[in-house]
């Protein structure tokens, strides 16, 4: 089953897929207008034959935008859409990208994405 992993953010929404066991990041997505981002959301959905998609839920306010986002998409996508705790995701994804030796501006560029996958990572392995 083809999964994609949605770190929400207001202004960047990190995505992640999963084919197996293993998530991988897929990109960045920065959120300018609902529309253009629900058009490269089906684009993503349609190439990579998504089959269910997995958004991560944190705590308090941002918790709450991010029901609100996930209701909005519901009336626009007709596939499975569950949450998962990402609790810390963002965390451990900056941890291990800085493991790995990538350079700060790379880091951050990405990290929204690495955040994604962490989280799907931890939902695969549940």
């Amino acid at each position: 089953m083809n999964i994609l992993g949605i770190d929400y953010g207001e202004a960047k929404i990190g995505l992640a897929m999963a084919t197996s066991k293993i998530a991988e990041p897929l990109g960045v997505v920065r959120f300018e207008t609902w529309d253009k981002f629900v058009e490269r959301l089906v684009e993503i959905i349609t190439e990579d034959k998504i089959e269910k998609i997995i958004i991560g839920l944190s705590e308090e306010k941002t918790a709450e935008k991010t029901k609100q986002f996930t209701e909005k998409l519901k009336k626009e996508i007709a596939i499975p859409i569950e949450y998962f705790d990402e609790t810390l995701s963002t965390q451990e994804a900056q941890q291990l990208s800085k493991e790995a030796g990538m350079k700060r501006q790379k880091r951050t560029a990405l990290e929204d994405a690495f955040a994604a996958s962490v989280m799907l990572q931890n939902y695969l392995e549940k």
